[in-house]
């Protein structure tokens, strides 16, 4: 099976290639304001290098969220186009998800900033998700962590007073934990966000 691994849920652009039971190709690159126009040509590329083409993909494997806005539209826009275009199989991945099976520790506890005090995260014992994905106050999931201690935080943010590791995706573990769930319809691989954009927010209050 040659799988496509894509995640544009951060700055990061996470893309690699899975065939043969390896991975054969694989990109990161901190694209900060150009997800938008550089997303797709390195993803391309990354195939080219290869050469494998866009048709030889059996599956797409995508983060849905959470984490930025833009880029988690940007990611889920490219792969449900991909695989409703070739007709492939399609399955989601929390990016809290990944984040999680590529670190060997025990228990861990994803983390990643929403800004003003708040955090997307989660707590896994391997893919046994403990404490669910949500939109969380820091102080308020550290807290409900407490009982699953010890365990090792993982993020590509800071947080003052937090001992972390920073997140490096282990493309072969992800693709290998994920690859067989099951496929659903590109028209409905949606966006996870867990919270309301700023816009809503407003428009709601």
């Amino acid at each position: 099976m040659t799988v496509l691994y894509l995640d544009t849920s951060s700055s990061l652009f996470c893309a690699a290639i899975y065939q043969n039971g390896k991975v054969v190709n694989q990109v990161q690159k901190n694209l900060e304001k150009d997800m938008s126009k550089e997303a797709l040509p390195l993803m391309k590329k990354m195939l080219e290098d290869v050469s494998i083409s866009p048709n030889d993909v059996d599956k797409i494997l995508v983060c849905n969220g959470p984490g930025s806005f833009t880029g988690i539209r940007i990611g889920m826009t490219i792969a449900k186009v991909y695989a409703w275009a070739l007709q492939k199989d399609i399955s989601v991945v929390s990016s809290l998800e990944a984040m999680a099976i590529s670190n060997d520790a025990p228990v861990v506890l994803p983390l990643i900033d929403a800004r003003r005090g708040y955090v997307y995260g989660a707590l896994y014992q391997g893919e046994k998700e403990i404490i669910s994905n949500g939109y969380y106050r820091l102080d308020y999931l550290l807290e409900q962590a407490k009982s699953y201690e010890p365990y090792q935080i993982i993020s590509n943010n800071d947080f003052p007073g937090l001992t972390k590791e920073t997140y490096r995706p282990n493309f072969q573990k992800i693709i290998e934990t994920y690859q067989n769930r099951e496929a659903i319809s590109p028209h409905l691989a949606n966006p996870c966000y867990l919270k309301q954009t700023e816009a809503e927010e407003k428009q709601n209050a």
